[in-house]
């Protein structure tokens, strides 16, 4: 089962209702995927020379205000952080590695969702209304957003276990869907130095995203090799800092619909998650075709 959602602005004016649009839609998956549910926001850019985090927390009682000050004392540099319900998102004028390798020494339990100048990945177990009222996602800016809601037939309910996945740079993943390979292909990519956190197979098929844009390929190459080399069943929502794109596999046996206005394009496993959306009686809604890649985005980055 499983539902995925997207929704990418076209018109600037509504970044400011992003999370209010997109809320109705998370909630709408329910029935596909009650066991967790999360988001990847793109939003709140941070300067060049800037690295933005997402990070996460077993612990409700995780104490955010004394690993902040940790953190920044020891990477002796300005940075800015906010915490929201048991995540917390770091600014810090460094790179990445730098302070992966600081929080590594402060906070070895703390998970790190996403790291990029634009994305944040906030997630968790329970009910899609529970994370959407958690995180406060209807209060939420930005350009674009993509969603998912699982229901967990092959793994444990676990906030790891749940998507969206990323394993680069402002790139995330959602998945409807089983891969057949993702064991074989994981130790592929491990021997190949991608490394991964869960059993999960989405996680495979980010983590050989990654692989594919580190041996020089453009987002549209690393989606199409995905084809031949990706053995299952799957619809893919990526997020990237410009935009996002929408691919299934060659049988196309996953439901998914796309709409679009001059205004948005949203993408949904059923229409149902687009009802709410302004003027979608007026927009084009289609079925996206078997194998083809769809993509939006704002300006050439590795999508062009």
């Amino acid at each position: 089962m499983c539902g995925i959602v997207g929704l990418y602005l076209k018109n600037p004016a509504l970044e400011s209702q992003l999370g209010k649009l997109f809320e109705p839609m998370l909630e709408s998956m329910t029935g596909r995927g009650p066991d967790s549910a999360g988001f990847a926001i793109y939003g709140d850019e941070v300067s060049e020379g800037w690295v933005k985090l997402t990070l996460q927390s077993v612990e409700d009682e995780f104490d955010w205000s004394a690993f902040a000050e940790a953190l920044k004392a020891e990477l002796n540099t300005d940075m800015d952080w906010f915490q929201n319900a048991t995540a917390a998102v770091i600014k810090a004028k460094s790179d990445e590695q730098t302070v992966r390798t600081a929080i590594g020494k402060i906070a070895p339990q703390l998970k790190i969702m996403s790291v990029g100048q634009s994305i944040e990945i906030l997630k968790g177990m329970g009910l899609p209304v529970e994370i959407s009222e958690r995180f406060g996602l209807a209060n939420m800016k930005g350009s674009h957003i993509i969603g998912h809601t699982r229901m967990a037939t092959e793994s444990a309910v676990t906030m790891e276990g749940s998507h969206p996945f990323s394993t680069g740079a402002d790139l995330c993943l959602v998945h409807n869907g089983s891969l057949s390979n993702h064991a074989r292909l994981r130790q592929e990519l491990k021997r190949e130095g991608i490394s991964f956190e869960t059993d999960n197979d989405t996680e495979v098929a980010a983590g050989y995203l990654t692989w594919r844009l580190q041996q020089g390929d453009s987002l549209a190459e690393a989606l199409n090799n995905a084809l031949d080399d990706l053995d299952g069943f799957f619809t893919f929502a990526i997020g990237t800092k410009n935009g996002f794109a929408v691919i299934r596999d060659p049988i196309a046996c996953k439901p998914a619909v796309l709409a679009e206005t001059d205004d948005y394009v949203a993408m949904a496993s059923e229409y149902q998650a687009l009802a709410s959306l302004p003027n979608i009686d007026k927009a084009k809604v289609w079925e996206p075709e078997p194998a083809t890649l769809y993509v939006w985005q704002r300006s050439a980055d590795q999508a062009a």
